[in-house]
């Protein structure tokens, strides 16, 4: 289970991971040191928004912005605090 994030945290991938997409297969991936991880529903394109230089805020307004009327807050909060618990954000 995670805890919360930070709104002000600027998540970005550690230098050991790296955000792919699959055209074949039209799915994101993360490739990692020794395995890959395929990244369903909107999980790439959360990703995308953390270049480091982005707050957590930010990129859930950026979200919020594409997706008119969904509530992401509380599951981008947490599917980043997962990947940051899995240390593959930083």
């Amino acid at each position: 289970m995670s805890e919360g994030v930070r709104l002000d945290w600027r998540p970005a991938l550690t230098r050991s991971v790296i955000l792919r997409h699959d055209r074949v297969r039209g799915v994101d991936l993360l490739v990692l040191p020794e395995r890959v991880v395929v990244l369903r529903g909107s999980a790439g394109s959360i990703l995308e928004l953390c270049d480091g230089e982005r707050e957590v805020a930010e990129v859930v307004e950026e979200l919020e912005r594409k997706h008119p009327g969904a509530s992401v807050a509380e599951d981008v909060n947490r599917f980043l605090a997962d990947l940051r618990a899995e240390g593959w954000l930083r």
